[in-house]
């Protein structure tokens, strides 16, 4: 799972490894990030898919 600003750069990486099928739950902190519109994105096997979040402070 990655996080990505609005010119498609990455910047950070939330989970980058293999996962046994179930729930998990990951904390994202953007105290390092300026207020605006990102992207996060899920890769597991041949599903993608990627979503926007506002990030307000």
């Amino acid at each position: 799972m990655k996080v990505y600003n609005t010119l498609g750069n990455e910047v950070v990486t939330l989970v980058n490894e293999k996962q046994n099928p179930g729930s998990y739950e990951v904390e994202f902190n953007g105290h390092n990030l300026s207020s605006g519109i990102y992207f996060y994105k899920f890769e597991a096997g041949d599903f993608k898919e990627t979503r926007r979040m506002i990030l307000l402070k």
